[in-house]
């Protein structure tokens, strides 16, 4: 609950929560059909080794349409310690505020909630590096890797979207606010297309990569609140 805030208030705001976790529901049930398609529409072994992906004509097209580019992948391979900067950030601002505050639960329910959602990011890619739903189309330094969905879409549109929301609480600048919040959605833009020119993804990992992730920041949308930050 925010201070002074009227009961009229609190009741939209409720209403907006409810709304953002059934679209939350909504796009992880659409995730779910969309990785059961892969796995049982035009499935044909068209990648390395002979390994088996779905929706072979549509992936296939695309592969060929943007071809390999390696340095590509490697410049966004790096630049993806970028959302990991800012996960050690916000982790960082948990600390003080629990060291400041003395109490778990004294610290920002929103940076709570972000913590929460950090794990369950983490929780999602383990699972697809177990329950391997298709490999990559290249191999990377000789080794067939799990590839969906994209591990890198997922990061940067999970974490960018998350940080976004914070800066946007954050920070009182205006401009600021609005340079900050422009520079991450086009870094967030051009990581999502680069990896898939890059050609070490098949279509459907980056797009199974932004639904899910689409689901994940709306539910954090949904469950998070804001209380006095430092």
């Amino acid at each position: 609950m925010y201070p002074g805030e009227s009961p009229k208030k609190i009741k939209g705001r409720m209403k907006m929560k409810k709304k953002r976790i059934l679209s939350a529901a909504g796009f992880i049930a659409l995730f779910i059909l969309w990785t059961a398609a892969i796995k049982c529409f035009d499935v044909q072994s068209i990648g390395p080794g002979g390994s088996a992906v779905g929706f072979a004509a549509l992936n296939g097209f695309v592969h060929e349409l943007f071809g390999v580019h390696m340095l590509l992948y490697v410049v966004t391979d790096w630049l993806g310690i970028v959302p990991l900067c800012f996960v050690l950030g916000f982790a960082g601002l948990g600390l003080i505020q629990l060291i400041k505050r003395k109490s778990l639960f004294k610290v920002d329910s929103d940076i709570l909630a972000l913590g929460g959602f950090y794990v369950a990011v983490l929780a999602v890619y383990f699972l697809f590096e177990t329950v391997v739903i298709n490999y990559r189309p290249v191999l990377i330094d000789g080794y067939l890797e799990a590839s969906y969905p994209s591990s890198t879409t997922m990061l940067v549109m999970c974490v960018i979207p998350t940080a976004i929301m914070q800066f946007k609480v954050r920070i009182k600048n205006k401009l600021l606010q609005k340079i900050i919040i422009f520079t991450l959605a086009a870094f967030t833009v051009f990581m999502v297309i680069g990896r898939l020119v890059s050609g070490v993804h098949w279509f459907t990992d980056i797009v199974g990569g932004a639904i899910l992730s689409a689901g994940l920041v709306t539910l954090y949308s949904g469950i998070s609140g804001t209380k006095n930050h430092i």
